[in-house]
């Protein structure tokens, strides 16, 4: 039986009508979803409110809070210190759940953060390290957040220098005109000093970058400093005064500039402060 183009007309209306009231109550079941979830978050049951806030988003794909929501609510369960198999699965999924974010948006500085972070928790430093290392190579990001990546980065090799320059059998103290010096002396395990000095290279390489691509971050230029200290034990360890000195120099050049740097961003700050309202004294 042949239908008029009246009656397809009308089946077609009917479809739009029903599919859009489909539509509609899928969103209102999404809303109430989100409430429930809010709710249970609220009074700390943190895997019915994840449950809550999936049922949302399967209800209305288009929901752009549920994403956060599911993920600060796994996140939420996981447990800080404590390494049992179930805990860190509790914690790969939080993280997964912040990098679905990340991947629909980039730039989303709370869920890189937060990836980062969780990984630390996690004590898995290979991840965090590639996690900065991508960061610092993105150019899609602005330059200040790829030096602070570099800048945690070079952190890491001033902490591995650091632990080899200063443990007691590689230095001896000194008084003299009423100072103590600290004179530093080369580990008995060359392999030490091999470690030691590759880990203050990478870091003064990648403390210069981050200075290059934000010239006016202090810690970028903290970490300068650092690593050039670190690099001016090596010298005198091996011997080389000269290299020493030179070294010392920039290092001292880096601290003043830092030092600017940051009494600039604390009288910025203080400007800020005396311009926003106070509020009225109660």
């Amino acid at each position: 039986m042949k239908l008029s183009r009246i009656s397809i007309a009308a089946l077609l209306a009917a479809l739009v009508v029903t599919s859009g009231g489909c539509a509609l109550v899928n969103r209102v079941r999404a809303k109430n979803a989100l409430n429930e979830g809010v709710r249970a978050y609220r009074e700390g049951q943190f895997a019915e409110a994840e449950q809550k806030f999936r049922q949302a988003y399967e209800f209305d794909p288009t929901e752009k809070n549920a994403p956060l929501f599911i993920a600060r609510s796994i996140q939420q369960q996981y447990k800080p210190g404590v390494n049992t198999p179930e805990n860190i699965e509790v914690g790969n999924r939080a993280i997964a759940a912040y990098q679905d974010i990340l991947n629909k948006d980039p730039a989303n500085e709370g869920a890189y953060s937060t990836i980062v972070y969780l990984y630390g928790q996690m004590k898995n430093d290979d991840k965090v390290t590639q996690m900065l290392t991508q960061r610092a190579s993105m150019t899609s990001i602005p330059p200040e957040k790829r030096a602070e990546a570099l800048v945690i980065l070079a952190s890491k090799q001033w902490q591995c220098s650091y632990d080899i320059t200063e443990q007691k059998e590689n230095k001896s103290t000194e008084e003299k005109g009423g100072k103590v010096l600290i004179h530093y002396k080369k580990p008995a395990n060359q392999a030490d000093f091999d470690k030691a000095n590759q880990c203050a290279t990478q870091g003064l390489q990648l403390a210069e970058q981050a200075v290059s691509l934000d010239p006016n971050s202090a810690n970028a230029w903290t970490q300068k400093a650092n690593l050039l200290r670190e690099k001016s034990k090596l010298a005198e360890m091996s011997g080389d005064a000269k290299a020493k000195e030179d070294l010392d120099n920039q290092a001292t050049q880096a601290r003043e500039t830092q030092a600017k740097l940051a009494a600039a961003d604390q009288k910025k700050k203080e400007a800020e402060a005396a311009a926003s309202p106070t509020p009225p004294a109660s």
